[in-house]
């Protein structure tokens, strides 16, 4: 399957180097750019693509707002978020508006391509140096939000429990039905009705409440083929 995506950023240069970087996987296929939030909005509700790459910072509409709108006018794209700023702020925005990932401009090129299968997949992907930072946030607020998180777990049932424990190990749809011996169908409908009784926006929120609940397997060994 090829992943489609629309890029969006409003330095041409940027574009080109981004768009490059993802031309190097022959299963990834840049459908179209966009310089500004409004044009990025428009692009995923022409193209519907697999995933949206934006810019944080975007004249018109920036990557954060746009995020609302794409989900709006398109719930099965994946919004990744690339910036150059590391800030919290951002990220904490970011993650709560409802990104499937948060990448750096500055880091490894390979981490775009890793970032976009993911977000395909319907996994989530933060940049390592931005994966220190929310698992330090998060580690900061444990025990509170442990117990938060375990209350809201309670509505779930044994297998949607099962479920949320390995979105929160960084599974795909794939992957976990493979796991439980499901239909990938099967995942896709117990995710979906996860993330309502929850009442969280992806698959990101859904991650971290698995963990704050100890739902999550750190290191979980591979699925079965």
């Amino acid at each position: 399957m090829v992943v489609r995506v629309v890029l969006a950023d409003d330095e041409p240069v940027i574009r080109a180097g981004v768009r490059m970087i993802l031309s190097a996987d022959p299963a990834i296929e840049v459908v179209d750019e966009a310089s500004d939030g409004r044009s990025l909005v428009e692009s995923v509700r022409r193209h519907r693509p697999d995933v949206a790459l934006a810019d944080i910072r975007m004249p018109d509409l920036d990557g954060l707002a746009a995020i609302t709108e794409i989900h709006r006018v398109a719930p099965g794209t994946a919004v990744l978020i690339m910036t150059t700023f590391g800030k919290d702020a951002y990220i904490a925005r970011a993650l709560g508006e409802g990104a499937a990932g948060f990448l750096l401009k500055t880091g490894d090129p390979r981490e775009f391509l890793l970032a976009v299968r993911a977000a395909a997949e319907g996994a989530a992907y933060l940049s390592p140096r931005v994966a220190s930072r929310v698992i330090g946030e998060i580690a900061g607020g444990r025990l509170a939000r442990a117990a938060a998180a375990r209350t809201r777990v309670e509505a779930l049932t044994r297998r949607e429990r099962e479920v949320l424990g390995l979105v929160g190990a960084g599974l795909s749809n794939a992957e976990i039905a493979r796991r439980l011996h499901l239909a990938e169908g099967s995942v896709k409908t117990y995710v979906s009705t996860i993330l309502t009784r929850l009442d969280v926006r992806n698959r990101v929120q859904a991650a971290i409440i698995a963990h704050e609940a100890g739902l999550a397997d750190p290191d979980p060994s591979p699925p079965p083929r």
